[in-house]
């Protein structure tokens, strides 16, 4: 591991060891995060897989009912009937902050608390089958939205787990190696200097000594 391109001095020795209790910090709290960003995304994965089994049912059963419909009613006489609808649905999106992912959510108002104004006919000429198609279809719709949701906040975890994961392994495998790397180096040049200066100082000393017992 290549060392910092650093002087070997006491003032660059302590900022190293502060820079490196940093890293160290950051590292557990990035892992902390990572971990807990795959418990999260793995729980919107199950989620999102059990809605789109729901939805893709319920869509089976909507078009199966609305085939019945088609075989007792004409064309003319289903598109009349859903020309007019008395419900409306209104969706606002906002955002919510999930482990520093912002998260979309969709909430929806529907214009009527009233149930059967997702009827937008009368029943006594329709089948029943329609009525069903029509229920079925207005089920899925916040099951879509929720499904949507998931989706793409799934899509937004997996971007943010591997930025994190990359974090993480550049502290791991390069930064904390480093500054571990360059503190031996320095901490070993200092060392050896100071061993210099002592023999340097103990070389004097001798030397003085001897000249003041040459003067005797």
């Amino acid at each position: 591991m290549a060392i910092l391109n650093v002087n070997p001095t006491r003032m660059e020795l302590t900022n190293l060891k502060r820079k490196l209790v940093t890293a160290r910090r950051g590292h557990k709290l990035l892992k902390d995060k990572r971990d807990e960003l795959m418990r999260r995304f793995m729980e919107l994965i199950r989620e999102n897989k059990a809605l789109r089994q729901q939805v893709e049912q319920s869509i089976k059963e909507a078009n199966r009912h609305m085939a019945l419909a088609r075989a007792v009613m004409n064309d003319a006489d289903i598109e009349a009937s859903l020309m007019m609808p008395m419900q409306e649905m209104s969706v606002e999106v906002t955002e919510k902050n999930v482990m520093s992912v912002m998260i979309p959510v969709f909430e929806t108002t529907l214009k009527t608390a009233d149930g059967s104004d997702i009827y937008p006919y009368g029943f006594a000429f329709t089948s029943t089958d329609l009525d069903d198609a029509v229920k079925y279809v207005s089920d899925i719709i916040p099951l879509l939205l929720r499904l949507a949701e998931t989706e793409k906040a799934c899509q937004l975890m997996a971007a943010e787990i591997e930025k994190t994961r990359r974090r993480v392994n550049a502290l791991e495998h390069v930064m904390i190696p480093q500054y571990e790397e360059t503190i031996r180096y320095i901490s070993m040049k200092l060392e050896e200097n100071e061993r210099s200066a002592t023999a340097r100082t103990m070389k004097v000393k001798d030397m003085l000594l001897q000249q003041a017992h040459s003067y005797h």
